[in-house]
């Protein structure tokens, strides 16, 4: 009785309480309070502004540059989707990205993203080094019903985004969702020349299997486990791992989160050729990231 009265109230509190269950991480469950309508309010407040950004193409895109740690130059960058509301300034992308994928924004943003980024790539081409890799997070959405490799195709042409030079990070949960369509996706992207990475890796299922069942290119070490991986035994025995197992299968490595000389110097010693994070920059704009390109080196 606690939870409502007559069924528009039961089933808009348990709306409620499976919205807080997402966000402490899915995969749970919650029991209604009333404290959650404060919070489902500011969700649907947050969701409806987030609808009229999409709209009006409030949203922005920042670069995180990589770097070689041996040299510290720059060789790519990682775009990454930014929104600063009025309501709320800058909301973290942990925050406002489910709700892309929940509402089904995604498809449109993660599309715009795309087309942003191979404008850019093209407008900084001629100042780029040679073998400089642009890198999109996919979202699993982006994956569904089959389009994206034709959507990807349609792009390359239409722009004259050279393939070799874009680079698509996906998820190890996104290739387990549907294995079937990942393997054909996959498959059609690798066709193309495009770089494929997986993003986050040794957070998620881990499986072996699927990096010799898919055409993957890169692996990116979670920042977690480079974090303390120069005080922690148990995080550089990961780091190690992953570094032997991706140099035995030809895959390249980009540990994410450096941010210490002690963290590129262990990196290195275990023949990890490329990273980012705060060491080298934070993720900056396009006018900012503009001008880290002229820079001989980033540390």
């Amino acid at each position: 009785p606690a939870d409502g009265r007559d069924v528009d109230m039961l089933v808009r509190n348990a709306d409620a309480a499976m919205y807080h269950a997402k966000k402490v991480g899915r995969n749970n469950f919650q029991f209604y309070s009333a404290e959650m309508n404060a919070e489902a309010a500011k969700r649907l407040a947050m969701e409806t502004a987030l609808r009229r950004a999409v709209e009006q193409q409030d949203l922005h895109l920042h670069y995180q540059p990589q770097v070689n740690l041996q040299t510290g130059k720059l060789v790519g960058a990682e775009v990454l989707l930014r929104w600063q509301s009025e309501q709320w300034g800058n909301v973290s992308p942990a925050e406002f990205v489910p709700m892309l994928e929940d509402t089904g924004m995604i498809t449109q943003v993660g599309e715009w993203i795309l087309r942003q980024a191979c404008a850019t790539y093209l407008e900084w081409s001629e100042r780029l080094p040679d073998k400089f890799m642009m890198a999109v997070n996919l979202s699993g959405r982006q994956f569904k019903g089959g389009t994206l490799a034709g959507f990807i195709r349609r792009l390359l042409d239409e722009t004259g985004m050279p393939a070799a030079h874009l680079e698509l990070e996906i998820t190890e949960s996104m290739l387990m969702d549907d294995t079937e369509l990942a393997t054909i996706t996959l498959a059609e992207l690798s066709a193309m020349n495009i770089s494929l990475a997986i993003d986050d890796f040794g957070t998620g299922y881990s499986s072996l299997s699927y990096l010799k069942q898919f055409p993957l290119n890169v692996l990116k070490i979670d920042s977690s486990f480079v974090r303390d991986v120069t005080s922690d035994k148990d995080d550089a025995a990961i780091v190690g791992a992953i570094m032997a197992m991706s140099n035995s299968l030809g895959l390249k490595v980009v540990a994410e989160g450096v941010e210490t000389a002690e963290q590129r110097q262990y990196l290195l010693r275990h023949d990890c050729r490329l990273a980012q994070g705060f060491l080298f920059s934070k993720a900056v704009d396009k006018d900012k990231f503009s001008t880290l390109i002229d820079q001989a080196t980033l540390i």
